[in-house]
């Protein structure tokens, strides 16, 4: 009578293979049952820096990707019904300014950040150059961007912590943010996040 084979009779090399293949299967599966997760930490109110998280949301939301962005500080302000943002070139040394149209179209202008932030009326003269140039290439405003991350199911988090501090009036919100919570409430949620942004 002969006896039932054991895993003892199997050589070690055919176990290691086989372990192998299990082991890249069940990974790969693993893998393509995963759905990618970013949360972005928006804390910047003027008109440019309005654009980064929105776009990479919207972006990463199109692509099937879970997304939160928790709104704290000047970033709140990108969650009101009615944004007023500038642009302002007061702490961007990077800025440059080219002419959207006239004689000096496409033109940079080589004025220091330190004069722009000086002179009366720049800031409003910079940020109709900005809307206009985006205009003129096509780019979504930011009230546009928002809506399609609304759309998509990007998740909208304001901060409680920033609401109290500003004594600002829920009313002046849209009514499409998920959550008003701390950054306690909101950390659990980007530890477990596959991409985590601070803007």
């Amino acid at each position: 009578m002969s006896s039932i084979p054991t895993l003892a009779d199997v050589p070690a090399e055919d176990l290691n293979r086989w372990f192998d293949e299990r082991f890249a299967e069940k990974m790969a599966a693993r893998q393509a049952a995963h759905t990618p997760s970013m949360t972005i930490i928006a804390t910047k109110g003027t008109l440019d820096m309005a654009y980064p998280p929105f776009i990479l949301a919207s972006t990463a939301a199109a692509l099937g990707w879970d997304v939160s962005i928790f709104f704290t500080f000047y970033g709140l302000s990108l969650l009101k019904k009615d944004m007023d943002l500038k642009v302002t070139p007061l702490g961007n040394p990077a800025m440059s300014m080219k002419m959207p149209d006239g004689p000096f179209k496409g033109k940079e202008l080589p004025i220091p950040t330190s004069v722009m932030s000086l002179m009366p009326g720049f800031q409003n003269l910079a940020t109709h150059m900005m809307r206009k140039t985006m205009d003129a290439k096509g780019i979504a405003r930011i009230d546009e961007l928002r809506e399609l991350c609304i759309e998509a199911e990007v998740k909208l988090v304001a901060c409680q912590m920033t609401v109290d501090l500003f004594q600002v009036n829920k009313d002046e919100f849209i009514p499409d943010i998920e959550q008003w919570v701390g950054a306690a409430s909101f950390l659990p949620r980007a530890l477990e996040a596959d991409i985590n942004l601070f803007i």
